[in-house]
């Protein structure tokens, strides 16, 4: 028998089975440009109920940088409790490799990534691995842009750490390439690839120990729903880390998955096998 996820109206029909909420920002909160309303709304009413929230990205940036992108966006303060961003993860695999010289790839904006680990920036040809975050021009570049520099790397042997794992998010309409197309193309060319972000588990440890924190007790993973719309990372880590997911069609999947706004399970349950995931829970667009 064929499995599929079962599609719900809304967060509420779902909320009382869990106690948090591990929710992904890019594509489920926002778009780059704007908040999506009926997303913090539900997220709201999560926590008014007693639910704990922490927003969980894939961003390449200190978690101490995003409510500053929230605000500058439009996104209410109270529809989380934390954040939790994959350059907080990422910040570990790089002080293990504080003695080593570094190559920096990616945008000026996500230097803050770097803050305080004194790290020895150098040139590719003087560096002993690579820190990615994405395209330095991620609005005008593609990934084929690197083939040489890649191809350079390759050549000697440089392990390369990514901040962020994501392919491509939308901001608008327009879609941008990230640091994990770069990451995806290295290994297929055969280079080594060290991740902390979704779906890889350093940043899901990182949540279990901020919810902890904020309530006073480990909360068991079955009370605990993922949410996103990244096949690859949000629903993937879920899995692996053995949480019940909501997959929401909002973000870079929602053209192929949507047929006159509703989400189509039968699709979806086909582009899950073929990433090899599954989801328990789909809605078109979150909402309570």
């Amino acid at each position: 028998m064929k499995q599929t996820p079962k599609i719900i109206h809304g967060l509420s029909e779902i909320a009382g089975n869990y106690d948090a909420i591990l929710c992904d920002v890019w594509g489920v909160l926002h778009n780059g440009v704007e908040p999506f309303a009926a997303s913090v709304d539900a997220l709201q009413q999560f926590r008014k109920q007693g639910g704990s929230v922490i927003m969980i990205t894939n961003s390449p940036r200190p978690s101490s940088e995003i409510p500053a992108q929230f605000a500058n966006i439009g996104v209410a303060s109270d529809c989380y409790d934390a954040i939790i961003t994959s350059g907080d993860a990422t910040r570990a695999l790089l002080q293990a490799r504080v003695a080593d010289p570094v190559f920096i790839l990616g945008p000026k904006r996500d230097l803050p990534l770097y803050d305080g680990l004194g790290l020895k920036m150098v040139p590719l040809e003087d560096a002993a691995f690579i820190s990615c975050t994405g395209l330095i021009n991620d609005r005008v570049e593609t990934p084929a842009d690197y083939h040489d520099l890649l191809q350079q790397a390759l050549a000697r042997k440089l392990p390369m750490v990514c901040a962020n794992p994501d392919i491509e998010v939308m901001i608008g309409d327009q879609r941008i390439w990230c640091g994990g197309a770069l990451a995806q193309i290295y290994q297929k060319i055969g280079g080594e690839v060290l991740y902390a972000g979704k779906p890889h588990q350093p940043i899901y440890e990182l949540c279990y120990a901020k919810l902890e924190q904020l309530t006073g007790r480990a909360i068991p993973p079955k009370r605990i729903l993922a949410i996103g719309d990244g096949i690859g990372t949000d629903i993937k880590g879920a899995q692996e880390a053995k949480l019940d997911c909501l997959f929401v069609a909002t973000g870079i999947h929602a053209n192929a998955l949507c047929v006159s706004g509703k989400l189509d399970a039968e699709k979806l349950a086909l582009d899950f096998k073929q990433q090899q995931t599954m989801a328990k829970f789909g809605i078109a667009e979150l909402s309570w």
